[in-house]
């Protein structure tokens, strides 16, 4: 572990500048059609897939491999591709022999969390660029492991936390880094996700006719099928994923960190549960809230399901709140509001707080797009600094939403070493941070 780990200290500064400027980001710059970059997907029924239509957006980037573990996933994508393009991508079952094809540039990784970093490391250790969906990982230990793989072969790695790349984001950035706010002590961050219901009961089964499902579970328990974990229901179990804190979490702490340029908590605490749907298939808690202690603020997390209310009557949110204001950001825009003690004149005449207008983000802007064009942009330039969303930066995102699931796990208000690079005095606690990995598959080593 280097100097730059995130869990051997928080003095370092946050990877990455602070966003692309809104004029860089929308101009779209193409290169020439004979220094295209070749792309392959590795895990492509979900975000995997979202990525790649995004990327091929741009016409210097050819898609030339498509990876997944289910053959009936890849034959979908295959039918949607020719509506796309004319090439036709080679087809794999394992990501090992799609990496040792040396024609490819880039893999997007879109696989379950707890393969993300295995399949990453492995990746850089092959040459190539990566863009690997959010959160980087399902452990504090892996994220450091990719963040170091990164360093030592300089590949170009982007997480994808794409609200880097939105304008507006960078907007309230600037306005909550400008102190006009005031002294900000409590930044709130949430999402509220009325959509999801109550996850069936299901028995275990066979897995589906063209589903190699050792691959799928890779160094996970080994478990029999079942159909509640398979595809997107992942989500909500332990074995592969950690629940809203870090599906939705990673988005909006991300925002919440960069902006007050801080990396680690000193401690946190956290309570709820299954108090929505108590008797669905699911694991993680439907009901969160989890309070992050830094050094000059503290950060509360929530996430319900079934409900869309949210603070300030938004479904998702970051809100940071100062003596003199608040701005509240998500992805439709801003508002920024005025304490009431900072409404109205001072005695000389001025105004007490500027009124700040909002901004209401166009339909037609698509900010996935702008992080995708980013991340062609810095393979092209070959500059990892260039990267909205480095994955230094994804990592800090993700180990703090490890963090409040520990908390919440061991039910136990915990404090985290950054020297030691451990919860001080919580043998519980320090039990999560490096995952066993299973089914003869190891844990990298960097």
């Amino acid at each position: 572990m280097n100097r730059r780990n995130f869990i051997k200290g928080t003095g370092s500064a946050l990877a990455g500048g602070l966003l692309l400027a809104p004029e860089i980001v929308s101009a779209g710059r193409i290169f020439s059609a004979n220094n295209k970059i070749n792309v392959a997907v590795i895990g492509c029924n979900g975000m995997g897939w979202s990525n790649t239509t995004s990327i091929l957006k741009q016409q210097d980037v050819d898609l030339v491999a498509i990876c997944d573990v289910d053959k009936n996933v890849i034959q979908k994508r295959l039918t949607e591709y020719a509506q796309l393009r004319k090439n036709k991508p080679k087809v794999y079952g394992d990501y090992r022999e799609l990496l040792n094809d040396k024609s490819i540039d880039a893999v997007i990784i879109g696989t379950p969390d707890h393969w993300h970093c295995r399949m990453m490391v492995d990746a850089v250790n092959a040459g190539k660029h990566v863009y690997v969906e959010k959160p980087v990982a399902n452990s504090i230990a892996e994220c450091n492991l990719m963040v170091n793989a990164q360093e030592k072969t300089g590949k170009i790695v982007q997480a994808g936390q794409w609200q880097r790349s939105g304008p507006h984001y960078r907007k309230a950035i600037e306005i909550v880094r400008s102190g006009v706010l005031g002294k900000i002590r409590l930044v709130k961050v949430w999402a509220y996700q009325g959509w999801m219901k109550p996850v069936p009961v299901a028995p275990d089964s066979n897995p589906p006719e063209g589903v190699d499902y050792n691959m799928w579970l890779g160094p996970a328990n080994k478990r029999p099928f079942n159909p509640n974990r398979f595809h997107f229901n992942f989500r909500w179990f332990w074995d592969y994923a950690g629940g809203l804190m870090t599906d939705w979490g990673v988005h909006e702490i991300d925002i919440a960190l960069y902006a007050m340029q801080v990396n680690a908590p000193v401690s946190v605490m956290a309570s709820g549960g299954k108090l929505a749907y108590p008797d669905d298939a699911s694991e993680t808690p439907d009901t969160l809230q989890a309070i992050f202690q830094y050094e000059n603020f503290s950060m509360l997390w929530e996430h319900a399901t079934g409900i869309d209310n949210g603070p300030y009557n938004r479904r998702e949110g970051i809100a940071f709140i100062g003596n003199n204001g608040t701005v509240v950001v998500d992805r439709g825009g801003y508002e920024v509001l005025i304490e009431r003690q900072a409404q109205g004149y001072s005695s000389t005449g001025e105004p007490k707080m500027q009124p700040i207008e909002g901004y209401k983000k166009p339909a037609e802007l698509n900010y996935l797009d702008l992080h995708t064009q980013n991340f062609v942009e810095a393979i092209k330039k070959n500059d990892q600094s260039f990267l909205n969303t480095p994955i230094e930066s994804g990592s800090i995102a993700a180990i703090n939403a490890q963090m409040g699931n520990i908390a919440y796990r061991t039910g136990s208000k915990v404090f985290w070493d950054s020297k030691a690079g451990s919860f001080i005095n919580n043998a519980e606690a320090n039990k999560y941070i490096t995952p066993q990995y299973h089914n003869g598959w190891e844990l990298p080593k960097v």
